[in-house]
């Protein structure tokens, strides 16, 4: 059992692995995340070098020449520490979107396994009619064999007859209903809507289910995402403290001067070499103020949207738990409506080797028997939809 158990997951998780790896949607992601991330090296930056010329129309003489030119290099730089913050909000920008893509793979293999489960209830439904079609051929060449000896009439058979017929429809509709799942779940998968698809042939809901508590939620990539938007709001505050602070600038100035020809006093024509300092002060910074009021609002809003979502989670949560344990619930008492269903068809049985049989009954019988084996179905459905959704919560 515990072998068979583990086939089947592996089974559903390989193709949980293909929608993965084929979603155009998770690519997309992916492909954000990489942008995000060459912003950490787009964030390796310092300002132009400033460079300037120009030519003197009208020399200025000194006392050692006529100043012809001037040629100017300059680089400001910013305060020390800016440009590891401005990495640091790059980074964490990243990090916010690669959540994105953890809670994209999440939510694309709960659709898968919904999926999954939804095509095993129709093929499961499908064997339980086909079960039943056989246990009405059987019953109606005993109706058969009792209207030969006078203890039954046509009608009986007719009667049994339309059951099939009913059942057949239900069958065939059902099997319309397998192929428009099975193209949603090719979608999921990125695949041709046609393709086979492999599903597990019997499924039981287990004895014991899974210890999960709400501590769990913590760690879901919907909550996750706030915490890291909260901190690249955070980075993006320490930038802006950083911005607000001076730049330094560093430069050079050179002048070419011509010599004097009249006289020839000591450095003649000696060119002139001037290095610079210049700082960038902020003195009008409101702007700088108002980005850090943004940020603490932006936080105060992210802390709130992450509790309502936190609320959203649990009530899923408690919803799932509850509905799980209700499908476990309906498959017993289903399982013990059963028995008796077999149980009464088996007295039925006995009374045709004793000579009488009312095909009434045995339709009623059977009518029970097909009812509480497709409410089975259902129970085992909805038991693993809503385990699917539970380990998207907690997992």
């Amino acid at each position: 059992m515990f072998v068979s158990a583990f086939a089947k997951a592996q089974q559903l998780q390989s193709y949980i692995d293909e929608a993965q790896s084929n979603n155009s949607e998770i690519q997309a992601f992916e492909l954000r995340y990489n942008r995000a991330e060459e912003k950490v090296n787009e964030a390796d930056w310092i300002p132009n070098t400033e460079i300037s010329a120009g030519y003197f129309v009208s020399t200025p003489e000194t006392r050692t020449g006529a100043q012809r030119a001037r040629i100017g290099v300059k680089q400001m730089l910013p305060w020390f520490g800016t440009i590891t913050a401005r990495e640091n909000y790059a980074s964490s920008m990243a990090d916010a979107e690669y959540v994105e893509i953890t809670i994209a793979k999440r939510k694309l293999a709960l659709s898968v396994s919904q999926s999954y489960y939804r095509l095993y209830a129709i093929r499961a439904k499908q064997e339980v009619l086909e079960e039943n079609i056989q246990l009405l051929n059987t019953y109606e060449q005993l109706a058969l064999t009792s209207v030969e000896v006078g203890k039954a009439s046509a009608v009986d058979v007719l009667r049994l007859q339309i059951r099939q017929n009913e059942m057949q429809q239900k069958k065939e509709v059902l099997e319309e209903e397998f192929k428009a799942e099975q193209s949603v779940f090719n979608n999921l998968l990125n695949k041709d809507k046609n393709a086979v698809v492999t599903i597990s042939t019997e499924m039981n809901i287990p004895e014991i289910d899974p210890i999960n508590t709400l501590d769990d939620l913590a760690l879901n990539p919907e909550l996750l995402k706030y915490d890291k938007l909260y901190e690249s709001v955070a980075q993006s505050e320490l930038l802006n403290q950083r911005e607000a602070l001076p730049m330094i600038g560093f430069g050079v100035d050179y002048l070419p001067v011509s010599e004097r020809t009249d006289i020839f006093p000591s450095d003649n024509g000696k060119d002139i070499l001037m290095p610079m300092v210049s700082v960038s002060i902020p003195i009008f910074n409101n702007r700088y103020k108002s980005i850090s009021k943004q940020n603490e609002l932006r936080q105060q809003e992210i802390n709130l949207q992450k509790d309502e979502r936190l609320n959203v989670l649990e009530s899923a949560f408690a919803k799932a738990q509850s509905q799980r344990n209700q499908s476990r619930i309906a498959y017993n008492t289903q399982a013990k409506n059963l028995k008796q269903a077999k149980d009464a068809e088996q007295i039925l049985i006995k009374n045709y080797e004793t000579g009488t049989i009312d095909f009434n009954d045995v339709l009623d019988i059977q009518e029970l028997q097909l009812k509480f084996e497709l409410n089975q179905v259902e129970s085992i459905q909805m038991y693993y939809i809503q385990s699917a959704l539970i380990n998207y919560l907690i997992n």
